[in-house]
């Protein structure tokens, strides 16, 4: 049911969240001045063109769900393919949505509190029942999550050339002081600069999120490298110049000191009328909340299809055909990690694991062009364009390890690799009493999904398992 439009809505809508929102302070803070900080936004767009250029052949030769789960299960061992679920799964999926409804909520509400930062409770709680919301809406239809999607995917995109008409007015009115000497003040720390592409790459996050649902795309030969290069080369204009729009009314001092960049551009910018950035933005943020869990979903749905996750996720509601064990799963998760969250270390956190999947993916690419020759391939790139994927991502997962190594750091890699006595015990040796407490937690799970299915829609809701050898209760 999703074709180009909604598909290029659907990138365009995850990648464009609380990033350009919030990242533009972390960029310029790790680059040291304006110059570098745009250059970096700019290379950020180009590497993630050139990156989802190799999803592009990947999604098109193999036409699964799942992402790069799926171009793990075809390249290498299915334990790298687990390790990846399962750090997707339990924590980078549901943390990723955590940030972007902790942002939807901080800027719902900083309108209220003018002159300081919202109270934590409240913003948790709004963040929590964006949650919610977005949970019932995917869970509910495909096509109603995709009609949310378009409708958010066309607010962000009109308050972002709302913002970019404006920095043009400034421009034009000689406003330039903060653009002259650009680069006075530039960092020129190794760490320092990747933690700059790691906020800047954060903002351009989801340019890949299209490959999650290839099975639901029509024609996804076609439709799928389409959207992607429409939509990150539409992004990556937006993100430069509306980061030239917010200079043109702020010093590089008055952006950092900023609690919300945008929030601040609109009420020097358009007062009286500077709530409607607040209000768009929230918008934004809301849009790309709903990609991140529609996506989310079918990762954990595809992975227990495959036998890598509990059954109860690879289940399919009979009622609205939409893996709604799975998008809950997410939806719960996102809501525990709200309660201790705190969203700058969660981007760091996000961005170290994440890399090192990217550079696994391009791997992934490389070894399938020489074990998998016989692969139709209606999209191929030069194979350099992998190699410099994996290259990128080798520099942005150790350069900052290498300049300041943080427990942070250890924490991430002990928490993959634990995955390895999981898959060990409970996949490949598959002990018997961990399969006897699954059946039981199956039935049940899914026995209360149905109850409460057929509860709001006066029909039989039980869910339908994915694959063959699944027991319907």
């Amino acid at each position: 049911q999703v074709g180009l439009f909604s598909g290029t809505c659907l990138i365009v809508g995850t990648i464009i969240g609380s990033g350009i929102f919030i990242s533009p302070k972390a960029v310029l803070l790790y680059s040291g001045a304006v110059g570098p900080c745009l250059l970096i936004w700019a290379a950020c767009g180009v590497l993630s063109i050139l990156g989802a250029l190799c999803y592009a052949e990947l999604g098109t030769t193999i036409t699964k769900s799942g992402g790069d789960y799926s171009y793990y299960l075809e390249a290498f061992h299915p334990i790298v393919a687990f390790l990846f679920s399962w750090t997707m799964v339990i924590v980078l999926k549901p943390s990723s949505l955590a940030i972007i409804t902790l942002s939807f909520a901080e800027y719902v509400s900083s309108p209220f509190y003018p002159g300081c930062s919202p109270p934590i409770i409240i913003t948790k709680f709004l963040a929590a029942t964006a949650i919610l919301l977005i949970v019932t809406v995917n869970s509910l239809s495909v096509r109603l999550a995709s009609y949310v999607q378009n409708f958010f995917t066309t607010a962000k995109l009109l308050i972002i050339f709302v913002i970019v008409i404006a920095g043009v007015v400034m421009l034009a009115q000689g406003k330039t002081q903060n653009l002259s000497n650009a680069f006075e003040g530039a960092s020129t720390s190794f760490g320092a600069i990747g933690l700059a592409f790691y906020n800047g790459f954060w903002a351009y996050d989801g340019w890949n999120q299209l490959n999650f649902i290839t099975e639901e795309l029509k024609n996804p030969h076609r439709n799928l490298p389409l959207a992607i290069l429409i939509g990150i080369s539409l992004v990556s204009v937006c993100y430069v110049l509306v980061n030239v729009a917010y200079f043109t009314v702020m010093t590089p001092s008055e952006l950092l000191l900023s609690p919300a960049v945008a929030v601040t551009f609109g009420d020097r910018v358009f007062y009286p009328l500077s709530w409607i950035v607040p209000l768009f933005v929230a918008f934004s943020t809301f849009g790309a909340a709903n990609g991140s869990c529609f996506t989310a979903g079918r990762l954990s749905y595809v992975s227990s299809r495959e036998g890598h996750m509990v059954q109860i996720l690879s289940f399919i509601s009979l009622k609205h055909c939409t893996p709604s064990p799975a998008i809950i799963f997410n939806g719960l998760l996102a809501i525990c990690y709200i309660i201790p969250a705190d969203i700058g270390t969660l981007i760091n956190y996000f961005s170290f694991a994440q890399w090192g999947f990217y550079g696994m993916s391009a791997l992934a690419l490389i070894v399938l062009r020489f074990t998998r020759k016989d692969l139709h391939r209606p999209v191929k790139v030069p194979i350099v364009l992998a190699f410099l994927l994996a290259l990128v991502s080798c520099y942005l997962v150790l350069a900052p390890i290498i300049d300041k190594p943080t427990i942070e750091y250890l924490y991430c890699s002990i928490f993959i690799f634990s995955g390895v006595i999981l898959y060990y015990f409970f996949i490949y040796r598959k002990v018997k009493w961990a399969q006897r407490i699954s059946r039981v937690i199956t039935t049940y799970l899914q026995l209360l999904i149905g109850f409460y299915t057929s509860m709001f829609n006066n029909a039989d809701g039980a869910s339908l398992p994915a694959h063959k050898n699944a027991v319907l209760h």
